[in-house]
């Protein structure tokens, strides 16, 4: 197939092809989180995912309707958002094929899941008392946010073969902690990008952040002016 010209600012310039493909996965590249929930018996488990994102203090995570994350959450209404940076990929991976739940739903099994009460023994990692809910944070990841359930979205609900296995959770921040060796000097609440090396997860494999590649436009605006109510809100939760 022959590349594809096109005439941009009266520069002719030469694309590779695009070509049709149906990929099982789209994870182009997203960050790792840990979530620390807590169990009906008050211990903790903690699950590696990365179908989230974040507007303002408030993120969505996309989660299995059934997994022990999300009726954790569902009964709680309470976790903790643990960002690895890329240093910690061991300990991730170890929990990648593990299920607090037990038994292991079939599903699970045939992709080769195992049941683990103890996630935080399994990971080698910390729990630390949260502020503000029950389940702990991680120590050793270097930002931690404490959050609440705000809402649930059904994914996929026009489609019978999908309908009540996905779901979008939407969580409120409440506390925001992080190790001081990826905060901005001089700058009481600003995380330095150039210190901060999240563990990065594209098409199921783990990767880390390389440095910047150019200067943004979108960084000339100041950060403070991105600060939403919830910030406020998030002050008057003890």
């Amino acid at each position: 197939m022959r590349a594809t010209v096109a005439r941009l600012s009266g520069v002719n310039t030469t694309f590779p092809p695009h070509t049709a493909i149906e990929p099982g996965i789209l994870y182009f590249g997203t960050p790792v989180v840990l979530l620390s929930t807590s169990n009906e018996d008050g211990s903790a488990n903690l699950a590696p995912m990365s179908s989230a994102f974040w507007l303002g203090w408030r993120a969505m995570l996309g989660l299995g309707a059934r997994s022990k994350t999300t009726l954790n959450l569902l009964r709680t209404r309470e976790c903790v958002l643990n960002l690895p940076s890329s240093a910690m990929a061991a300990a991730v991976d170890r929990l990648a094929l593990t299920t607090g739940s037990d038994p292991v739903p079939p599903r699970k099994q045939e992709r080769g899941y195992f049941h683990v009460a103890d996630k935080f023994g399994r990971a080698g990692l910390t729990p630390v008392p949260s502020e503000t809910i029950a389940p702990p944070r991680v120590a050793e990841c270097p930002v931690a946010m404490e959050a609440v359930l705000e809402s649930v979205h059904p994914f996929a609900e026009d489609d019978e073969a999908q309908r009540g296995g996905i779901v979008g959770l939407e969580v409120r921040v409440q506390r925001v902690f992080v190790h001081d060796d990826i905060r901005m000097p001089g700058a009481d609440d600003r995380i330095d990008p150039d210190a901060w090396r999240p563990l990065i997860m594209s098409f199921q494999k783990l990767y880390g952040l390389g440095p910047q590649v150019h200067e943004s436009t979108l960084a000339r605006i100041p950060e403070r002016m991105y600060r939403s109510p919830d910030i406020e809100r998030a002050r008057g939760v003890s």
